[in-house]
């Protein structure tokens, strides 16, 4: 239900707001492994390399998405905060009409140049034509993405959390069905994965989307409001542009060093692979509870309480380190086994053993970029857009120069240094624009 931030204890605000986003965020990310589960495990460590090499498109793509919804999720927020309803409903139609949009472009750009990436990208010939299909269908489903990345951040940005976690429980269940009967039954491999990840994307956003129009629909207010405002957009342009570039450069530096990961051969990369889904699946969870603290400081940014903000900020420091300190146990003890899951057992030693690697070296540093993203979240909700831009900037930089910097005399072991590095540096950075305290004067509605 729609939830209204800026009253209520505000670690008691904070968890009951963002634990039903934070269960959202591992089902939709553990139907993104299911994806290189299954295919590793019945179809072959080409499989998984294969779509180990689309990942950092598709990572792009999706950047895209969740940057131009931040920025509709925090413009809705400050509108909810102040009770300007009208110019709420307005910012949400608005938000939609301005991603589909974005979609369609992406979509037709996209589907032009996939194959050309993947070769670009140095893929290893025996598995391009499985990258070339995945990505072209993933592809073919981003308005479906956008959608329902779209609904979720409008809802939100009401405060209500719940509702795409109902949508995200039907989709994972649904996708790892399909992706069972494609892979193991139809006998599609790589083509089945992405077309169980199409489907199941496909009705959660329209449904998403069909809940979300009917339960705004149901907002009485005596404002007049139009379906599309231009200044309303400029609006969300100013948090979304930031947020879409952030997000990108994180994507960005991810395509700058995945030829230098291609070169280390088919089996590094399945490792890779096969670890970097586990990691991502624990940073979006630290980037959900950033996302949690974006909403909640847009909400009192907008009703003018700075020092709610300054309560909340904290609270949400220590839920997050607690969920840190269970992820980070979990990859130094059962590192092996989270990598055994996305291969079939033959001959794969050497695969687990990279992917274990890199799961040590991105846990040690997952203190650190847990502070980072939640110091991020509450510049970006305050409208402190060039100092989230900074930081972020800052760490893709200084991974990107890691990476290959250090690789020649370090090969793969430099990409997995590279990571802690990065995060470290940008979160300094995060921290001097925190202490500034300019981020009280970036919210104007």
């Amino acid at each position: 239900m729609i939830k209204d931030m800026t009253v209520g204890k505000p670690t008691k605000v904070l968890l009951a707001f963002s634990l039903p986003m934070l269960l959202s965020t591992a089902f939709q990310q553990m139907y993104n492994i299911a994806d290189s589960v299954i295919a590793g495990k019945f179809v072959g460590k080409e499989a998984l390399a294969a779509i180990g090499a689309s990942y950092p498109v598709t990572m792009l793509f999706l950047a895209v998405a969740l940057g131009a919804s931040i920025g509709s999720s925090v413009i809705v927020s400050q509108f909810f905060g102040i009770k300007k309803l009208g110019k709420m409903k307005t910012s949400i139609s608005t938000s939609i009409i301005s991603i589909m949009a974005v979609s369609a472009i992406l979509t037709g750009i996209g589907l032009l140049i996939c194959k050309p990436v993947i070769r670009i990208l140095q893929t290893p010939a025996e598995i391009r034509t499985d990258a070339d299909a995945y990505l072209f269908i993933y592809i073919a489903g981003l308005p479906f993405l956008f959608l329902y990345n779209a609904a979720t951040a409008i809802f939100t940005g009401l405060g209500d959390s719940r509702t795409p976690l109902y949508f995200l429980i039907f989709s994972s269940v649904f996708n790892v069905a399909l992706d069972i009967v494609f892979v193991t039954a139809v006998k599609w491999g790589v083509r089945g994965v992405a077309w169980a990840t199409f489907i199941a994307q496909g009705l959660s956003g329209v449904l998403a989307m069909l809940v979300l129009l009917i339960r705004v629909y149901k907002i009485r207010t005596d404002e007049k409001y139009g379906k599309f405002d231009f200044g309303i957009l400029k609006k969300i342009s100013l948090v979304a542009v930031p947020s879409i570039l952030q997000q990108s450069f994180i994507s960005v530096g991810q395509l700058c060093v995945q030829g230098l990961i291609n070169s280390f051969g088919t089996e590094t990369l399945a490792g890779y692979s096969a670890a970097i889904k586990v990691n991502t699946f624990c940073v979006s969870i630290f980037n959900t509870m950033s996302n949690a603290l974006s909403s909640y400081t847009a909400q009192n940014a907008g009703a003018g309480n700075y020092e709610r903000i300054k309560k909340g900020y904290p609270a949400a420091i220590v839920i997050i380190m607690c969920v840190t300190a269970v992820f980070v146990a979990l990859l130094c003890i059962f590192g092996n086994r989270l990598v055994s899951l996305f291969t079939d057992g033959n001959d794969d030693a050497f695969v687990i053993r990279q992917g274990r690697l890199f799961l040590w070296f991105v846990a040690a540093g997952y203190p650190i970029v847990a502070y980072k993203v939640i110091t991020d979240g509450l510049l970006r909700g305050s409208g402190y857009m060039l100092a989230f831009m900074t930081s972020t900037l800052t760490d893709l930089v200084v991974r990107v120069a890691v990476s290959f910097i250090f690789a020649p005399s370090m090969n793969f072991m430099s990409i997995c240094l590279s990571f802690p590095v990065g995060w470290a540096i940008g979160a300094l950075v995060s921290m001097g624009f925190f202490l500034s305290g300019k981020w009280k004067n970036k919210a104007k509605v």
